[in-house]
């Protein structure tokens, strides 16, 4: 049965620009869940560089304005639509993209979300839904890795590359990961990192192939583009792909025809939001679930640097852009 229609107070940004000066705090109506959808009262939803894009403008995929960003997050369903079975008031969830989770409550498909345990801490289960997921599926869905086979990765500091080096440890896979600041060498390396190196001089170091014992490396993760890209897809054995699901240097792929005509390397993208689009509710249910085990029993957990209120957004914007930051900045709800 359809609960009330309640006003919340949400973030939104009613033209594209610097998230600090189009984005403001509105309060915004939320209509009863129609047939087969839920309404969500939202707990805590992360910053993602995603969501940056989105108000900028510069994200592949726009909303219509004015729109809530938040492309995941977690919350408790308060209505339930007509036709919905399976869940109930109280239960606890991971929120889909496109809802807008930057708000108090929102309302969404009942067959997108994803009822989760209330004993995983509401901050990781915040995280669960983009950034463990893109690690999960980029490690399983290329290449059929064997344990002890290497991947390598550039922004290894980011949370997907953190993700990346725990289910690699978990499942017996070995990385070498890259990141710009030498600083993070033994932050990483104390995280499971097998090898981590700093690329801040624009350069690899020389005694890599050493220290990966020769490898033959078959499955390359790259967020970042340009030089940093190629530099990765050199390390590649011939036959090896590189993924490519973010551009954090906001420069294109640089391919030089050798690594195509001599190495047959593949260049590959992946993006979250088509894979779970294409995959049935059973399939994504199955891979979230997997990894809610895996942040419950503390195997897998993305930092958290930050929690702000949406009243103090121009906060959390600050801290998501500072430099150094060792963690995801959360808007909590209630604050």
């Amino acid at each position: 049965m359809a609960g009330m229609s309640l006003e919340v107070r949400a973030l939104r940004f009613h033209r594209t620009g610097m998230p600090g000066e189009v984005l403001q705090l509105d309060r915004i109506p939320v209509r009863d869940p129609g047939p087969g959808e839920v309404r969500v009262r939202v707990l805590a939803a992360p910053i993602n560089p995603a969501d940056l894009n989105t108000i900028e403008g510069k994200y592949g995929v726009q909303p219509e304005l004015p729109a809530v960003p938040g492309n995941e997050g977690v919350g408790e369903i308060e209505a339930l639509g007509a036709g919905v079975a399976g869940f109930g008031p109280g239960d606890r969830v991971v929120l889909p993209s496109g809802v807008g989770t930057w708000a108090e409550a929102c309302v969404a498909p009942a067959a997108d979300v994803v009822r989760v345990s209330p004993r995983l801490d509401v901050a990781q289960a915040a995280m669960l839904r983009v950034n463990p997921p893109t690690a999960l599926l980029m490690l399983r869905e290329f290449v059929a890795l064997r344990p002890g086979d290497w991947v390598v990765q550039n922004a290894a500091n980011s949370a997907v590359g953190r993700c990346v080096i725990a289910l690699a440890r978990g499942n017996g896979w070995r990385t070498l990961n890259v990141v710009r600041r030498p600083e993070l060498v033994p932050e990483l390396e104390a995280a499971g990192g097998d090898v981590v190196v700093s690329e801040e001089a624009g350069a690899l170091p020389s005694d890599l192939r050493d220290r990966t014992g020769g490898a033959a490396i078959r499955l390359g993760l790259n967020a970042v583009g340009g030089e940093s890209a190629l530099r990765l897809a050199n390390l590649l054995a011939p036959g090896g792909v590189l993924v490519t699901y973010g551009a954090m240097g906001r420069q294109p792929l640089k391919i030089p025809n050798g690594l195509l005509i001599f190495k047959d390397l593949q260049f590959r993208g992946f993006w979250l939001t088509r894979w779970f689009r294409a995959a049935d509710p059973a399939a994504r249910a199955a891979v979230l679930g997997e990894l809610a085990e895996l942040m419950a029993a503390g195997t897998l957990r993305i930092p958290v640097a930050g929690r702000f209120g949406l009243g103090d957004a121009g906060a959390a914007l600050a801290a998501a852009a500072a430099g150094g930051r060792a963690g995801k900045i959360l808007f909590t709800m209630p604050e």
